[in-house]
């Protein structure tokens, strides 16, 4: 009785255990449960909550197809509507790195293809021998293999650029020569019809940072944005193999193409003054040259020309410097060419007179421990103003300058737009520092009448004699005329300034600088028969702050007909070698040019 007493407690124990092992596990399982639970709506609330929108991108994005539809970049055309700048078709060239299996062929091959025609003449002018060339095509060709053999064995990418904007014959060659891992695109690419003409005033097309057309420089650079229009975009929806589904929703949106620039420029005018420019800067032995031809009543720019130039086709062979355009970009002093608007601001203000006379012009005048004197060391007791401009007297320029004083001359040279962007449409232009009048001093003062101690841009110094040759009223400089799409078309309107001097003052100063012309140091140049105000000025360039004793800036600037403007001129010449004066460099030059624009203009000359 006991024993069985005994297996009878021992099974309710067995049993008792059991329950309780059995409900634990339950308790486990329930809390797995909960916690399993728990992880799945947790895991849900991220994706459907705190990155809903995100996932909900990411998937239209799989379930959607998008492709950009570039914008054609607009033409610049010249003022006959003959393009200066356009855009054609060109190739990209690219190579699949995983399909390449042979790199050195292919790079035997395509080297070859991918250089330019070697220039027959040298950077002094000199033509090249046949072994000169033979020996840059050499060199040139290696470089190229170098560049193309390192891209191919590159590492970390699968696809790589090789050669952009390929035209349409060296692109079908390389089609016949079938080679494995090399492709091609069709991009835009930006063609220059008038080659390196205009080149300063056009600017390029290169690549920004995420590797889109962008315009530097020039108009290509001022009105990149207008020019390069608007990109548009298709969408579609797309299946698993990435099948358009034709029920799906779709949608596009129109590429804006760029507006086309109608400009000023006269090809004629811009082509003789290249031409004249580059006569001139080899027969008179300087190293930089420019020169602006502006209509005076309006602004317009008829030709703008700065050399050494650069291609714009093909500008990665020059170094940046070539790319700044010196009638905008580059300031000098520009010495007697100045006097004219001194004596206009004196002659307005009402400090000299036609009839006054210099009492201190029979010799140097002295000032603290400067001695300034004349130019050829000649004085005139006595000078009248015209001939003060007629001798481009020193002196007598010193005397005008005191008359007026500081202040006043300061606010006519500000009148004049001195110290202030000229707001020309080109990209890169630069505004020269004007000091204030209290800063100047005796001397400053006195080295300001005679043009030197200040700083212009040429384009600043053609739009300030143009208020002369425009009866006091100065224009804003502009190239471009006219912004045109597809059916329509919007002036850009000249914009003139109030009258910074009167037109009676205009008329004198206009006198002086026609009797410049006939009986001042550049007479012998003078086109006979036409009437033309002008005035020459060499000035000295400053060497960390010296000025340097026989290099000079020559300069002439004038405008034709005197009575009714055509165009005003200005020519200057950076360190001629024959002669530093003007009056024996930029002034023939200028006459040069002028008689072919006399022709070009219809212009007869007077009996």
């Amino acid at each position: 009785m006991a024993l069985l007493n005994f297996s009878h407690k021992s099974k309710s124990n067995n049993d008792s255990r059991f329950a309780i092992s059995s409900t634990f596990r339950v308790k486990i399982l329930a809390f797995l449960f909960l916690l399993l639970g728990f992880l799945i709506l947790s895991r849900l609330f991220t994706w459907q909550v705190v990155r809903g929108e995100e996932l909900s991108r990411i998937g239209r994005g799989q379930q959607k197809a998008l492709k950009t539809l570039s914008a054609s970049r607009g033409s610049i055309l010249a003022s006959d509507n003959f393009p200066l700048a356009s855009s054609s078709v060109g190739w990209l060239i690219w190579a699949s790195l995983p399909g390449i299996k042979d790199p050195v062929e292919v790079v035997e091959k395509l080297a070859p293809l991918f250089i330019d025609s070697i220039e027959d003449v040298k950077e002094d002018g000199t033509e090249k021998t046949v072994e000169e060339k033979e020996a840059e095509g050499k060199q040139i060709l290696l470089k190229e293999r170098e560049r193309l053999l390192g891209l191919l064995m590159k590492k970390d990418v699968v696809w790589v650029p090789l050669k952009r904007r390929v035209n349409n014959q060296t692109k079908e060659v390389i089609d016949g020569l079938k080679l494995q891992g090399i492709g091609s695109d069709m991009e835009e690419k930006r063609s220059y019809p008038e080659g390196t003409m205009a080149a300063s005033i056009l600017g390029f097309v290169g690549k920004d940072a995420a590797g889109s057309d962008k315009g530097y420089f020039g108009m290509e650079g001022h009105y990149d944005v207008a020019l390069s229009g608007v990109t548009g975009e298709r969408a579609w929806e797309k299946d698993a193999l990435g099948n358009p589904i034709l029920s799906g929703d779709s949608r596009q949106i129109l590429a804006l193409d760029g507006v086309d620039l109608k400009t000023h420029i006269d090809r004629s005018i811009q082509f003789l003054i290249e031409k004249h420019l580059l006569d001139g800067l080899q027969k008179y032995g300087a190293s930089q040259g420019t020169v602006i031809v502006m209509r005076p009543f309006d602004g317009a720019i008829l030709g703008m020309a700065s050399f050494p130039s650069y291609d714009p086709m093909d500008f990665t062979k020059y170094k940046q410097d070539f790319f700044i355009n010196p009638a905008v970009s580059q300031s000098f002093e520009p010495g007697s060419i100045f006097k004219v608007l001194i004596m206009a601001s004196a002659f307005d203000s009402g400090a000299v007179k036609p009839s006054d006379e210099c009492d201190q012009c029979s010799g140097p005048v002295k000032i603290g421990r400067y001695t300034i004197g004349t130019w050829d060391d000649k004085y005139y007791p006595n000078s009248t103003p015209i001939e003060i401009i007629q001798h481009s007297d020193n002196v007598g320029m010193v005397w005008v300058a005191s008359r007026v004083g500081a202040e006043k001359l300061y606010n006519y040279l500000t009148k004049f737009g001195i110290g202030a962007p000229t707001g020309i449409d080109l990209q890169g232009e630069l505004t020269p520092s004007f000091r204030p009048w209290e800063k100047w001093g005796q001397i400053g003062l006195a080295t300001i009448g005679f043009g030197q101690g200040i700083a212009v841009t040429p384009i600043q110094m053609v739009r300030a004699v143009s208020a002369i040759a425009n009866k006091g009223k100065m224009p804003t400089p502009q190239v471009v005329d006219k912004l045109a799409g597809e059916g329509w078309e919007e002036d850009v309107s000249p914009q003139l300034s109030e009258s910074i001097i009167s037109s009676e003052t205009a008329e004198e100063i206009t006198g002086m600088m026609v009797d410049a012309v006939k009986a001042g140091e550049a007479k012998w140049t003078a086109a006979r028969g036409y009437s033309v105000a002008g005035k020459t000025g060499t000035a000295q360039i400053a060497v960390r702050g010296l000025y340097d004793e026989e290099k000079t800036i020559a300069s002439f600037i004038g405008f034709a007909l005197s009575d009714d403007p055509k165009f005003v001129m200005l020519v200057t010449l950076r360190e001629p070698a024959s002669s530093p004066w003007a009056s024996e460099t930029a002034a023939p030059l200028w006459f040069a040019i002028a008689r072919d624009l006399f022709f070009h203009f219809g212009i007869a000359p007077e009996k």
